[in-house]
């Protein structure tokens, strides 16, 4: 393989990485993981996401808490990614979309953008600052969950806010019957 060619596979699985590390405060907030959300970060990392500015720890204690009281379920969905790296370096805007299912009823959505500077410390990227621009924010009318009168609807697991996730189930295995509604085509 010529250098071109290497150099660009070398970028690629760098910009995986970062994309995981990602990921991975996102499935940490939305699941209650405490020990993913704080894999994202280097431990001496700073946050400034609305009026909270601290370390990875602060930030998972006050998030959760906040999270806990007003929402029962939380979605931190990433959007369109942009990604400079320069050597240990880079620098991301990462669009966002949150949806709360607050525990009033209503649903919050909000969106904007994650910008992010990472470093690459032995072999592993991790964010060493997050800045979280808010543009927009509102509520969508409630509506009933879909398919909520179906008697095993969670039989796979209901979705909760820990390990308990059916997310964590290793092997993941169907433990639902067969049903195929009427009129479905085989």
């Amino acid at each position: 393989m010529d250098a071109e060619r290497m150099a660009r596979m070398e970028s690629l699985l760098d910009r995986h990485d970062i994309l995981d590390c990602l990921g991975r405060f996102s499935r940490g907030m939305d699941r209650f993981d405490r020990d993913l959300l704080l894999s994202a970060f280097h431990p001496d990392a700073t946050i400034a996401a609305g009026v909270f500015v601290g370390g990875p720890k602060a930030l998972y204690d006050w998030a959760s808490a906040m999270h806990e009281q007003g929402q029962v379920a939380t979605h931190h969905n990433l959007l369109n990614h942009t990604c400079e790296i320069v050597g240990d370096t880079a620098h991301t805007e990462t669009y966002y979309v949150f949806v709360g299912r607050n525990r009033d009823e209503s649903n919050w959505i909000a969106g904007g953008r994650y910008i992010d500077r990472l470093e690459r410390r032995d072999g592993a990227w991790r964010m060493v600052l997050r800045t979280n621009v808010i543009e927009w924010s509102g509520l969508v009318p409630t509506m009933p969950l879909p398919f909520a009168d179906v008697p095993d609807v969670h039989g796979n697991g209901a979705p909760v806010r820990g390990k308990d996730d059916p997310s964590y189930r290793r092997p993941l295995v169907n433990l639902r019957a067969e049903h195929i509604p009427p009129g479905s085509q085989d």
